[in-house]
C-alpha cells in the first residue's frame, strides 16, 4: 500500500511535471507559426519603414527645393536692388558730370565774354593812343612851324 501510495504520489509529480514542462514548451507547429508571424510582422515593420523613409525623403527634397527656390528669389531681389542702387550711382554720376560741364561751358562763355570785353578796350585804348599820337605830332609840327615863322621872321627883321 505504502509502495501504491508512493507510486501514485510520484505518478502525480511526473504528471503534474509533464503538465508543466508541456505547457512552458511549444510544439514544432505553433512555433512555425510565431516564427511566421514574426517574420510577417516584422516584413510590414520593414514595409513600413520605407514607406515612412520614401515619405521623409520626399518632404526633404520638397523643403529642399523650396529653399532654393527662397534662395534663388532672394539672390534675384538682391541683383534688382545692387542694379538699382548701380543705376541710381550712374544717374548721379552722369547728372553731375552734366552739371560739370554745363558749370564749364558757363565759365567759358563768360572769359569769353570778358576776353572780347578787353579786346575791344585794348582795340579803344589803341585808337585813344593813336588819336593822341597823331595830335601831339600835329602839335608839334605846328609848333615848330611856328617856331620856323618867328625864327624867319625875326630873320627877316635883322636884315
Amino acid at each position: 500500500m505504502q509502495a501504491e501510495a508512493i507510486t501514485a504520489a510520484i505518478t502525480e509529480v511526473l504528471n503534474d511535471s509533464l503538465e508543466n514542462v508541456s505547457q512552458s514548451l511549444v510544439s514544432k507547429e505553433e512555433m512555425e507559426r510565431t516564427e511566421m508571424l514574426q517574420e510577417a510582422n516584422l516584413s510590414k515593420f520593414k514595409a513600413e519603414v520605407q514607406s515612412s523613409q520614401g515619405h521623409h525623403f520626399s518632404l526633404l527634397q520638397h523643403e529642399t527645393e523650396k529653399l532654393r527656390n527662397d534662395i534663388e528669389k532672394m539672390r534675384n531681389e538682391l541683383r534688382y536692388e545692387i542694379d538699382k542702387v548701380t543705376a541710381g550711382q550712374r544717374l548721379d554720376l552722369n547728372l553731375e558730370r552734366g552739371r560739370i560741364r554745363e558749370e564749364l561751358a558757363n565759365q567759358n562763355a563768360e572769359t569769353n565774354n570778358l576776353t572780347n570785353k578787353l579786346d575791344r578796350e585794348i582795340h579803344a585804348l589803341r585808337a585813344q593812343l593813336e588819336a593822341a599820337k597823331y595830335d601831339v605830332i600835329k602839335y608839334c609840327i605846328g609848333t615848330l612851324v611856328s617856331i620856323s615863322a618867328v625864327g624867319l621872321a625875326v630873320l627877316r627883321i635883322l636884315m
